[in-house]
């Protein structure tokens, strides 16, 4: 099965496409959408929407796992999140591409065993797990820690069952 995981931006958007064959995971590619500071919203929207479909037709993912928006202290850089985000979605369902959305936390727990990981605990991790040669860009990382975070079922390193739990500062508790 191939995966796409996206890690929404409205600056950077990261993608990371990898095979699950079996138990094994293979990398296959990874990258960023950077979108023009200076220029309007819809032009940076349409830029990601393109970028990714292009991402999509070239590489032919099976299902596309993407990251939630987190709510933050700013409800406008929340709002233009989560229009990129959009964006990304639309990229994936007109492919007609089932997609599956984790949260930062759960994607972290999944991929470092702790869901409040550093961004570079989160590259160390992928780097290992896909055995890459060299340091994927911190926006790439946290896309291909989507799609391995997807390919593990969601359920994280070990697949440990999580029904009936639920997760507090970054631990599971019953």
């Amino acid at each position: 099965m191939r995966i796409l995981g996206i890690d929404p931006g409205l600056r950077v958007t990261g993608f990371g496409i990898i095979d699950k064959e079996g138990q094994r995971l293979v990398y296959v590619t990874s990258g960023c959408v950077k979108t023009a500071e200076r220029s309007e919203l819809p032009s940076r929207l349409q830029t990601i929407l393109q970028s990714l479909a292009r991402v999509i037709e070239e590489n032919l993912p099976q299902e596309v796992a993407i990251e939630k928006v987190f709510v933050n202290v700013n409800p406008h850089s929340t709002l233009l999140l989560g229009q990129a985000r959009g964006a990304a979605i639309c990229a994936a369902v007109a492919r007609m591409l089932p997609v599956a959305e984790y949260t930062a936390l759960q994607v972290k727990q999944a991929v470092v065993g702790n869901g409040h990981a550093h961004k570079t605990q989160v590259q160390e991790m992928v780097k290992r797990l896909l055995d890459l040669p060299g340091d994927p860009s911190a926006d790439a990382a946290d896309a291909l820690a989507c799609a391995i975070c997807h390919a593990h079922g969601g359920l994280g390193l070990g697949k440990l069952a999580t029904a009936g739990f639920r997760v507090r500062r970054g631990r599971m508790i019953g």
